[in-house]
């Protein structure tokens, strides 16, 4: 790879050859070119592109203070025999710098004043005319103001209608739909604990002996109680996403469970059996662990944010 041709040789060049060509793209490009251009334009190293540009960039900045300096000694009086209109527009120039200190911006306001044209003259009127005296105006007649009529805002045919308010459905219904559910679920579920083992217990021996309960209502309570809550949170929109998933799949599950189970105490209460085959017998002992972990995994996740 060769360097370009400057001054005759296609050689690496040193900077002052090569500072000619530079100011010249500097020039074209209307700002000192970046080091990667210099080092592109001219086939050169890097610590030579940024002494160049270190040269470029100290001429840019000569020939600016040389130019303020001209436009400042403008304004203090060394024209320099500048016209009055170069006075006047360094004087512009340097009331409109905001670097500029205040003393220079207030003698460039100066200057603009110094130099503006002069008003028109007065017209001249004559001593022997006195000045006619303006004829007296009539007083308006004050009337008092017509009440405003009340005006009827019309709408524009494209403005759409402010939607009606809508009015939530009643719920009542679902309870009447409700209640032979609950009854049906309930005496099955109940009827399945029978099968598989669920019956009476007392929960405080020692403490309150006379108390029982029967063990087999805690497969209702669970399953169906956990189903509805699930589905509740799925199609409340107001949970995060991973909730929602959680609650669908869970709800679904959960219902599918409960059918199952209706399916399994009828069958063995229409065959006359009185004891659960063993594999039913395990899946019906799990559910209540099944509903307590699923119940605190979606709490958390309904308490979490994506």
């Amino acid at each position: 790879m060769t360097a370009p041709a400057i001054n005759g040789t296609k050689y690496p060049q040193p900077i002052d050859e090569l500072l000619p060509a530079a100011r010249t793209l500097t020039k074209e490009l209307g700002e000192v070119p970046s080091r990667n251009r210099l080092m592109t334009e001219y086939r050169i190293g890097a610590p030579k592109a940024t002494e160049l540009r270190i040269r470029l960039v100290e001429e840019k900045a000569r020939e600016i203070a040389a130019r303020d300096t001209t436009t400042y000694n403008l304004v203090r009086g060394g024209t320099g025999g500048a016209t009055d209109a170069d006075v006047a527009d360094a004087a512009r120039r340097v009331a409109a710098d905001p670097t500029a200190s205040d003393y220079l911006r207030e003698t460039a306001r100066d200057v603009l004043a110094d130099t503006a044209p002069d008003p028109l003259p007065a017209p001249v009127v004559p001593e022997s005319t006195p000045p006619a005296a303006p004829d007296p105006a009539p007083v308006p007649e004050i009337t008092p103001a017509d009440p405003p009529a009340e005006v009827t805002p019309v709408s524009h045919p494209d403005t759409p209608a402010a939607p009606a308010p809508v009015r939530s459905a009643v719920v009542w219904p679902v309870v009447l739909l409700a209640l032979p559910a609950f009854v049906a679920i309930w005496s099955g579920w109940v009827g399945l604990g029978g099968f598989t083992g669920f019956g009476i217990v007392h929960p405080l021996p020692g403490i309150w002996d006379s108390f029982s309960i029967n063990s087999a209502i805690t497969l209702p309570i669970g399953v169906e109680t956990y189903g509805a809550y699930a589905l509740y949170v799925w199609l409340s929109g107001r949970v995060p996403e991973r909730a929602r998933r959680f609650a669908k799949w869970s709800a679904l599950g959960s219902l599918a469970i409960g059918a199952l189970g209706q399916v399994a105490y009828h069958l063995l209460e229409a065959a006359g059996v009185t004891s659960a085959p063993w594999w039913i017998t395990t899946a019906v002992a799990c559910l209540p662990v099944a509903v307590l972990g699923m119940g605190a995994a979606l709490a958390h996740l309904v308490r979490t944010h994506d």
